[in-house]
Formats: structure tokens, C-alpha cells, sequence
């Protein structure tokens, strides 16, 4: 049985696309499936937009999604000569010729067929049967030429099957001769990429239905060079709620890999979300761990419609698609404590909020903190920004909960200090969920107002947010004396609370 083996090949021009990294992903889950091969080939002939930051960013971002390749990465600019061999095999076999049409007589050309309105805008043929008298001629004279590939002049149609799309066909006729080799001697795209995967065995392309262009005319140089054809899957594209393309120019860098990185978003996560983009497992699944992703995988449910990235720009609520939102959030509830510890720590290493002591003797306070508000975050910057409570002195008290909890009862400047002291007179021992509760039920009771009144206030300023865990839960985990100090210290806090709320 032949050996599976498909590529991934970024043109290295900027950041990783998510686009692209959905494409590497789908590559791999197929390579993956069938115990077969993937290809990195960097494709840098573009060299006045090709960068060495592009390709650090791209193998950088594959290795963070955890996309590990088999071979390469190559660099497409180290086989110039082969390409130009391959074009030169074409040209000695017949099926390409050379071309001294300049640029502007071909604009002329085209431009004139647009005014005559002409069906076909194409290429003419005016150098396709040059003799070898003429060419040797034009040659002496010193006129640069293109090399063109002769699309056979016949009936009938190119085809291949696709594995998304089912019968591919055009016709001979609306093919142009298209330039196969620039005239100052470097080989396209079309052919360069034909050429790579040949030598590098290259059984499936897998790749988004924009190259669909590209693909007959490619077919046509397989057939030319006596290779048989890889099997072509060619993949929805994803657009935005406007149907655009996602791309930087549209959408900046919410469809980089890097952003979501910077995020804090899972790479998995970010995987799994890719996957679901135009490929639909059968059932409702939709959490899949990298081992049931492969296993569920096939080139048949790749859908033929278009994916949709759910994404609108300066969304108060979700920074990218809620979908993708919602997935890492199921990954942060459930993934095992060390690994998020791990996650955490980097980030917290960042932001400067990192204490060695959280991999000692606080270890188990960490871990068991960690557990307690993760139900409520969606990323991994979450526990650095709103959970940051719990881990420094100096945190944001959100609007939102200020003037609800806080700025309506002003009495809880006398009430807060005064079930501090309450809790105060507790031996540590005593300090627990169930003893906390019932002081603060209690004093309630005696103020005659509502337990929740103080449970808010509470919240708010132990915290500064509106909603998380259990608010009981939340004082055993800052521990009797951060809480005493912080409902003591309201007086101090209200002033600037009040006035952050006025301005």
C-alpha cells in the first residue's frame, strides 16, 4: 500500500492565518490517520515579501498548536533548478514553448479584446508556433522570453475527482497557454508547486477551494511531466458574517494564531474549533481530544459550503467567535489541574504576578484556588486579570458590581467593618464556610436587611467582581486576615470607588 503523505506549504509573507492553520491541521489529522506522512515546505520565492520573522512566526505557531511535522521544513528557493529543469523537459518534450511578447504588448492585446468584447481576453497564441528559425532569431536579438505551457488545442475537457467536491471539469478551450517560467528566468508558482510535490511523493493535497483555479492547470502539467495525479480535497473557505474572506486587511489580528496565543487561549482548543470549521464529525460532538479527532476524521465530511467565522468587530462581549470561546472555556473545567497550574504560571510570570512559593509551601493553596475559580473564565488570561484578587492586593473593582452592590447602600461602611470584627473574634479553626455564613446571616438579622445585601458587598470588594464562586468558598481561599483587612479597609476604598463611579 502506497504511503500517505500530504504537505503543508505557507508562502512565509506574514503571521500564521488561522486559515492556514486549519489547513495544516486538516493535513495532519489525515497524515495522522493514516499513519502516514507530513511535509513543511516553505514556500519563499516571493522574495521581496518573504521574511525570516514569517517563517520563525509559522513554525513558531505550528509547533505551539502542537502540529508537528515529519519532514522539512524545506525551502522552496533550494530547488530552482529543478524547476527550471522541469520547464526545460517541457519545453524539449513540446509541451511548452517560448514567449517574447512583452508586458505591454500584452496589455495592448487585452486591452483591445476588452473593447471589442471579445469572449476570450486571454493569451493569443502569437509565439505557440514560432519555428525554431524565429526563436533562435528573437533569441539573437537579446529579447527576454517567458516560457508558456501548451494546452493542448483539442475537445473535450480536463477533469480530476475531487474528494470534497465530486467531478472537476473545464474545457480545453477556456484554458489559456498560461507562463509557466517568467521571462527573467524564474519559475511560477503553478509549476514550482507541481515540481515539489512530485519529489516530495506527495499522495493528497488538501487545501482551500481558492486554488481550484490553479488545479486543472496544474493537472495538465502532471500529465505533461508523466506523473500520476495526487487525490485533490479542496476545502470550504471561511468567511465572516459579511461573507469576506477573513483576512488581516478586514479583520486585523483576530485571524492570526499569534493573537490567540497572546490571548490565552488553549492550542487545542484553538484546534478543535479549526476542525469544526467546514468539517462536521457526523453527531453533536463537539469536544474532541486529539486522539478522537483523528480517529473521527475523513476527507468525505469536509463540507463542499463555505464555514462561517462568527466574528464582529469591537464586540463588548466576545473577542473572537463565542464558539471558539466556548470550547476553551470546557478545556479550562476540565483539563487536569497541573496542566492549567503550568498555563497559569507562564502567564503569571508575564504580568509579574508569579511567587515561587506557589511551587512550595502554597502549592496546594494554588492548586485548589485554581480549581475553585476556573468555572467561570474563559481563557488562561482570565486568572490574571479577574481572578487577580485572589493572588495580590491591588486589583480592579469592576463598574458593574461598584454601583450595584456598593454605591446603593452606603450603610456598608459601617456594616462590613463591623462583620470583620465578627469574624475576627473567630479562633482560625473557627473560621470556616459554615460558622462564616452563619455570623453573616446573623448580623443580617439583627440589621434587619436582606443576607444578600452584605454577601454582595461582600463579593464586591473582596474581589471586585459581580459573579464567581460561592462566596463563602471565596473567603476560606483569601484566608481569614487578607479578608478582615479588605472589608475593614472599605471606608479607605469607598472614596475612590465613589469617585471612579461619578467620573
Amino acid at each position: 500500500m502506497t504511503e500517505v503523505r500530504v504537505r503543508f506549504p505557507p508562502s512565509p509573507t506574514g503571521y500564521l492565518h488561522i486559515g492556514s492553520a486549519r489547513t495544516a491541521l486538516l493535513n495532519w489529522l489525515w497524515a495522522k490517520k493514516n499513519n502516514g506522512k507530513l511535509v513543511l515546505r516553505i514556500e519563499d520565492t516571493d522574495e521581496e515579501r518573504s521574511t525570516q520573522t514569517s517563517i520563525d512566526g509559522i513554525i513558531d505557531g505550528l509547533q505551539w498548536l502542537g502540529l508537528d511535522w515529519d519532514e522539512g521544513p524545506y525551502f522552496q528557493t533550494e530547488f530552482a533548478d529543478a524547476h527550471r529543469q522541469a520547464a526545460e523537459q517541457l519545453l524539449a518534450a513540446g509541451h511548452a514553448y517560448k514567449c517574447f511578447c512583452t508586458k505591454e504588448e500584452l496589455e495592448r492585446k487585452r486591452e483591445a479584446a476588452m473593447a471589442a468584447k471579445q469572449d476570450e481576453v486571454g493569451y493569443d497564441g502569437t509565439c505557440r508556433d514560432l519555428t525554431p528559425e524565429q526563436v533562435a532569431e528573437k533569441e539573437a536579438q537579446g529579447i527576454p522570453a517567458a516560457i508558456r505551457f501548451k494546452v493542448p488545442q483539442r475537445e473535450g475537457k480536463v477533469a480530476y475527482e475531487d474528494k470534497v467536491l465530486g467531478t472537476i471539469e473545464r474545457a480545453y478551450t477556456d484554458i489559456e497557454d498560461f507562463v509557466i517560467v517568467r521571462s527573467n528566468g524564474k519559475p511560477l508558482y503553478l509549476l514550482c508547486n507541481v515540481v515539489d510535490d512530485i519529489r516530495d511523493r506527495i499522495t493528497h493535497i488538501l487545501r482551500g477551494q481558492d486554488h481550484t483555479s490553479n488545479t486543472t492547470r496544474q493537472v495538465l502539467l502532471y500529465e505533461a511531466l508523466g506523473v500520476p495525479l495526487p487525490v485533490f480535497a479542496h476545502m470550504p473557505l471561511t468567511l465572516d458574517l459579511q461573507k469576506r474572506k477573513i483576512s488581516k486587511r478586514s479583520h486585523g489580528e483576530v485571524v492570526s494564531v499569534q493573537f490567540y496565543r497572546e490571548k490565552g487561549v488553549l492550542p487545542w482548543a484553538l484546534c478543535n474549533f479549526l476542525a469544526l470549521l467546514g468539517w462536521n464529525p457526523g453527531t453533536d460532538q463537539e469536544i474532541f481530544s486529539s486522539e478522537e479527532l483523528i480517529a473521527a476524521f475523513t476527507l468525505e465530511r469536509i463540507g463542499k459550503v463555505n464555514s462561517v467565522f462568527n466574528y464582529q468587530k469591537d464586540d463588548p462581549k466576545f473577542f473572537t467567535d463565542p464558539k471558539l470561546i466556548s470550547i476553551n472555556e470546557q478545556y479550562l473545567r476540565t483539563m487536569p489541574i497541573e496542566e492549567l497550574a503550568e498555563l497559569v504560571k507562564q502567564d503569571f510570570i508575564k504580568q509579574g504576578l508569579w511567587d515561587n512559593a506557589y511551587e512550595g509551601e502554597k502549592r496546594a493553596w494554588f492548586l485548589e484556588t485554581l480549581n475553585l475559580i476556573r468555572d467561570r473564565f474563559h481563557t488562561v488570561c482570565d486568572f490574571a486579570t479577574l481572578g487577580r484578587a485572589y493572588f495580590a492586593d491591588q486589583y480592579k473593582v469592576e463598574d458593574a458590581p461598584l454601583k450595584k452592590n456598593i454605591l446603593k447602600y452606603r450603610e456598608l461602611l459601617n456594616w462590613l467593618p463591623m462583620l470583620a470584627g465578627r469574624f475576627d473574634r473567630l479562633s482560625d479553626d473557627d473560621f470556616t464556610k459554615e460558622i462564616a455564613e452563619d455570623s453573616t446571616r446573623a448580623l443580617a438579622e439583627e440589621l434587619n436587611i436582606k443576607p444578600g445585601v452584605l454577601i454582595n458587598g461582600m463579593r464586591t470588594v473582596l474581589t471586585g467582581q459581580l459573579a464567581g464562586p460561592g462566596m463563602f468558598d471565596i473567603l476560606i481561599a483569601l484566608g481569614k486576615e487578607r479578608t478582615i483587612e479588605r472589608m475593614r479597609s472599605i471606608e479607605h476604598l469607598y472614596s475612590s470607588l465613589e469617585d471612579s463611579a461619578v467620573s
